[in-house]
């Protein structure tokens, strides 16, 4: 009887032991779908009640100003509009002071893409109730919502820094993924259609953006820069390591952008804008790494502090409308960390000195063709 009881104990031990590692092996499985819906705030956006509006007439109101009375190392105003950096859970959009999402920008955001502007002119970027992580992993109308929603945040302190703050400075836009997104819909509706505003950019930057190639070509009132020595033009591109394949189709079947009535559109065949940053220019030629003049993982940096370059890492070609790298040679510029922070903008720029040669000399060449016009009533 002893022996028959240890043997059946031995049996539920073995079974709670193979049962355990069947769930284990489901949640692995299905870890990112487990997490995708603990990001899902549950509520339909249409009675969802989104975080209260900033008041940017107070500095809490940005991630970035620049100090009353400093000197600036440049002559023109750059107005930059930060990636995602609030994951979701109980909101669509994120309470615009939300803590973790205002760290992770502190941390990450600010230093890899905002840092390379600091020498181009005084830097503007506001807090705004940006969508969550989770409405970029769904095309649910829902999602759809809040993104555009986040929009009226973002044109609402553009033009308060223009009433109170431009002066009729040159001005250079800048939107980083999410903030790419909502950046082109500021130069479309805001930008574009004054000329005053036109003749004062002197460059927009939509860095990890996808938008559509055939709004930004020779004709339109913004087109996509042509080479380094041109002023009031689009430099826009996507990028993958060469030979990812799924990031092809996620960045091309995926992405959204904007129709002529406000509303967030899939390409649906169109041809993605890419404008490679190591040439300044929109072509498909691919550019050597010896072009590369410096990648930078400034993450945790300190703001004002200038990060360490690392020349020569990738080369990049445009094709079919995306960017593709070369393999970064530094291992502290390749993916890492947490699922949800691999699905944000990279917590590093392979092109952090390419970007600020190239916005430093589109500024100048909007100098030298003396389109710096006096401030106009917006």
């Amino acid at each position: 009887m002893g022996e028959r009881f240890k043997g059946f104990r031995r049996w539920i031990f073995a079974g709670a032991v193979l049962l355990l590692a069947l769930v284990l092996s489901a949640a692995f499985y299905w870890r990112y779908d487990i997490l995708r819906t603990t990001l899902d705030p549950k509520v339909p956006f249409q009675t969802y009640e989104p975080p209260p509006a900033p008041d940017y007439a107070k500095p809490e109101a940005w991630a970035l100003l620049p100090q009353h009375g400093a000197a600036s190392r440049g002559s023109a105003d750059v107005f930059f509009v930060h990636p995602t950096s609030y994951d979701g859970g109980r909101d669509w959009n994120a309470p615009f002071d939300q803590p973790k999402a205002a760290r992770d920008l502190a941390r990450v955001m600010l230093p890899n893409y905002a840092a390379p502007f600091a020498r181009v002119g005084r830097i503007f970027a506001p807090h705004y109730r940006q969508a969550s992580l989770y409405t970029f992993l769904t095309l649910r109308d829902d999602a759809r919502d809040a993104r555009r929603f986040a929009y009226d945040d973002v044109r609402d302190a553009f033009r308060h820094y223009l009433r109170h703050d431009n002066g009729g400075r040159p001005i250079v836009l800048v939107g980083v993924e999410q903030g790419g997104i909502l950046a082109e819909r500021l130069l479309n509706e805001e930008i574009a259609p004054n000329v005053g505003l036109r003749d004062r950019l002197a460059a927009v930057y939509l860095i990890e953006t996808v938008v559509p190639a055939d709004e930004f070509g020779p004709g339109a009132p913004v087109p996509a820069c042509g080479a380094r020595d041109q002023a009031g033009c689009l430099v826009a591109w996507a990028s993958l390591t060469d030979g990812d394949f799924q990031q092809v189709q996620e960045l091309t079947n995926r992405s959204l952008v904007w129709n002529a009535g406000g509303e967030l559109v899939t390409l649906d065949g169109r041809p993605p804008l890419c404008v490679n940053p190591l040439l300044g220019a929109r072509n498909e030629i691919r550019a050597p790494a010896r072009l590369n003049l410096g990648a930078v993982n400034a993450t945790g940096l300190e703001w004002g502090s200038r990060p360490a370059l690392l020349k020569r890492q990738v080369w990049a070609q445009c094709e079919n409308g995306l960017l593709h790298t070369g393999r970064p040679k530094s291992t502290s510029l390749r993916d890492s960390g947490s699922w949800t922070d691999r699905r944000k903008v990279d917590g590093f720029n392979l092109f952090w000195a390419d970007i600020e040669a190239d916005a430093l000399a589109r500024v100048a060449a909007l100098k030298k063709r003396g389109a710096a016009a006096p401030a106009v009533p917006n």
